[in-house]
């Protein structure tokens, strides 16, 4: 369904907002403001998402690839799988892989929830969402889709995907958050970066050899589920609750 212009104006408007925020100093009254804002979305998703009741599983991945791409069905077995196995799947919640694993957890019975972006272009909440939350920030957005998640999977995807994904294993990597499983799914598309990882980061320096390991890559749906069901054991034998990541207004 195509957006009205009234919805249009309204995603234009917030931008225009965010834009003037992050242009700098300016009168601190209007940075009161900003802050109420970011305080009743970040209250909103806590409410909405609070009730959910079993392990959630947050799935990044593209707008752009849709029905039809290799990759929009791995989402969709995906998100079947990890619904059968008892599991919530979480996604962005708009079209391309997120629709995909939105889609094969509600076709599964499962649980499918959606926290959508309000954005000019691409970002459409899809039709299947059992529970969908819509937010005005990308960072508030992101905190929702790591906190309320036990495990995580990543599927090609472009600046937002990896956006997603670098800060949570971040968040990981400095203890932020509990070393929860973070899968990439399509090894040859991910390939390029895992050897950059490896053959430049790692050589330089800039991370560690062990830092390597906090991604587990995997074509197969059904390893990927049983590594994410082993975690979930494991976290709920430990009766530990996880961590809140902090937020991050990039």
């Amino acid at each position: 369904m195509m957006p009205s212009k009234r919805d249009l104006s309204l995603v234009q408007d917030a931008a225009e907002v965010e834009k003037r925020f992050l242009t700098g100093p300016r009168d601190r009254s209007k940075d009161l403001e900003s802050a109420i804002r970011y305080f009743l979305e970040f209250l909103q998703g806590f409410e909405t998402l609070g009730e959910i009741d079993r392990p959630c599983v947050t799935v990044f991945g593209s707008a752009r690839l849709g029905e039809g791409t290799p990759y929009y069905d791995m989402a969709r077995a995906l998100g079947r799988q990890l619904a059968e196995a008892g599991l919530g799947v979480m996604t962005g919640g708009g079209p391309g892989i997120m629709e995909a694993a939105n889609r094969g957890a509600k076709e599964a019975g499962g649980l499918s929830i959606g926290c959508n972006i309000k954005l000019p272009f691409e970002q459409q909440p899809n039709p299947y969402l059992d529970l969908f939350i819509e937010f005005d920030h990308f960072f508030v957005r992101k905190v929702m889709l790591v906190k309320y998640s036990s495990a995580f999977v990543v599927l090609p995807g472009g600046f937002g995907t990896l956006d997603e994904a670098f800060e949570t294993v971040t968040l990981m990597q400095t203890d932020k958050i509990e070393d929860f499983p973070l899968i990439s799914m399509g090894k040859s598309f991910w390939r390029p970066m895992a050897d950059f990882m490896r053959e430049t980061l790692v050589t330089q320096g800039t991370i560690g050899q062990k830092d390597i390991h906090l991604w587990s890559p995997t074509d197969s749906v059904e390893k990927a589920v049983n590594i994410i069901l082993e975690a979930v054991e494991r976290q709920r034998a430990a009766g530990q609750p996880k961590a809140d990541p902090e937020p991050d207004s990039r």
